[in-house]
């Protein structure tokens, strides 16, 4: 069943059981209520009557006691003829001695039980309906007993066609039948005016969906924070802006990833043609004897060239995915470091640079030694590759319950959008050096990174172009967890 038939279905429903209910509670309150004062009146009669027989006794004392109330009854039945009004008195034999003697009362008409009650001075209330002339007529009757010196004299039976009190229930049945007929149809106007209003609310949500589903991220639900629905669009939304950002990120991870496979291909492809020329000039003799060592060592840096590529994207993988042990143990950082700039100084004095360690006093770090110098070494030759004639500087602190190394140069620097991406996978800060000796692959920062994540360190990097970069890795003197993952 469509969700508008479902929403005219429920609210409509809903809205006519409220009238239903409300009607029928109604009717029969009102009843209920002109029978009580129906009854009242009944009751009052029969006061009347006393009134009228207290005033025939003291007015008339030559009457006797039966002549006086049954002259009483006679006189108020006279004035209350008009409203159908009858009365009937029972003495206290149950003999009918009221409009005329009649033997015995009827047991319909006053049971034993209404009896005992009314000799007890209890009044008695009872509607009864009768088939009179092939038509139910409805009797009210008010039993009102009569006391004479303190004894039981009779009972006195006020009673009146119910035609009044039907009548007026009638009428208000037929009032509300009409406005039952006139509310169901505002109740189905309106429940369908509510429906159609929430069917476009979900029908503009599946048309985003659909928009969504063929790709465009783009879209927006309106969302006015009145409801659950509008909290389903503002969620609706944050999904929509998530997908675009992951989007945006896939392919841009895609690209990179091209270029990467472009970059890896052209730089196996220059070595391999490389080794496959000079092991064919081997294989014909077209290599002089005296240059076949040169050629040697030639294809051996190519093969060196090529091992560096692959491993760089297999390291990568394992230190990504937890597959490498981390050994953590206390160690002279200064010692360490100072061996690293020896190690580099030629390949910095290549580039015009110089390397400067501003710490002197020994100063321990808790760390992995290998992946500590893996870090540093990465860091260090970053800056050789982006500075040329200038000043590499290198320092070691103590800072609270971490050590704290920074690497500053004065080479290029690199943009604020630069430095935003140097940590992704195959990205190059400077594409035109891809064919450098190093970070050829542009995964060295991206395994520094992941390094130091499992070392529960951090890593910073402040730059600025044409003024330099400084970047610090901060090692703590202790992790929460034993960080040793099996290879």
């Amino acid at each position: 069943m469509k969700y508008l038939y479902q929403q005219l279905l429920a609210f409509g429903g809903l809205i006519l059981l409220i009238l239903l209910t409300l009607g029928l509670s109604f009717t029969q309150f009102t009843r209920k209520t002109l029978e009580d004062n129906n009854y009242k009146e009944l009751f009052g009669y029969a006061r009347s009557v006393e009134k009228t027989n207290l005033s025939f006794s003291s007015q008339y004392d030559w009457m006797t006691e039966d002549a006086a109330f049954q002259n009483a009854i006679s006189v108020t039945e006279v004035s209350l003829n008009q409203q159908g009004v009858t009365f009937v008195f029972i003495d206290k034999d149950q003999n009918v001695q009221y409009p005329q003697k009649a033997g015995k009362v009827n047991k319909h008409l006053v049971s034993d039980a209404q009896w005992k009650a009314l000799k007890a001075g209890q009044q008695q209330k009872e509607t009864s309906t009768k088939n009179v002339m092939g038509q139910n007529q409805t009797t009210s009757y008010a039993m009102v007993p009569f006391f004479s010196n303190d004894s039981f004299y009779g009972v006195l039976l006020v009673s009146q066609p119910a035609m009044n009190v039907e009548n007026s229930v009638n009428s208000i049945v037929t009032d509300l039948f009409k406005a039952f007929i006139i509310a169901s149809i505002i109740a189905i106007i309106v429940s369908y005016l509510f429906a159609t209003r929430q069917v476009k609310r979900i029908n503009r949500m599946r048309s985003a969906t659909k928009e969504v589903a063929t790709g465009n991220f783009d879209v927006v639900v309106p969302n006015r924070n009145r409801d659950e629905f509008d909290d389903l669009a503002n969620d609706f939304n944050q999904m929509t802006i998530s997908l675009k950002e992951s989007q945006d990120e896939i392919e841009r991870q895609e690209e990179r990833r091209k270029q990467f496979m472009a970059d890896a291909s052209h730089e196996m492809r220059t070595p391999l043609t490389t080794i496959n020329g000079l092991l064919e000039g081997l294989q014909y003799n077209a290599i002089p004897e005296n240059q076949k060592a040169k050629a040697i060592t030639l294809m051996q840096n190519e093969t060196s060239r090529l091992i560096r590529l692959v491993n760089e994207n297999l390291d990568y993988e394992k230190i990504r995915t937890n597959q490498i042990s981390i050994i953590l143990q206390k160690f002279n950082a200064t010692e360490a470091v100072s061996t690293l700039l020896t190690q580099l100084k030629a390949k910095a004095e290549a580039s015009g640079d110089q390397l400067v360690l501003n710490t002197d006093e020994a100063i321990d770090v808790y760390a992995d030694y290998d992946r500590f110098v893996q870090v540093l070494v990465n860091l260090i030759q970053n800056a050789i590759q982006f500075t040329q004639n200038g000043t590499i500087k290198v320092s070691i602190q103590k800072e609270a319950a971490a050590t704290a190394i920074k690497i500053s140069d004065n080479g290029i620097g690199m943009s604020e959008e630069q430095v935003k991406n140097i940590w992704d996978r195959y990205y190059k800060a400077d594409p035109s050096r891809k064919n450098t000796k190093y970070g050829e692959s542009g995964l060295g920062l991206s395994i520094v990174q992941e390094l130091v994540r499992l070392h529960h360190g951090t890593i910073e990097v402040a730059s600025e172009l044409e003024k330099g970069t400084t970047f610090k890795v901060t090692f703590p003197d202790e992790v929460k967890e034993d960080v040793k993952e099996e290879a």
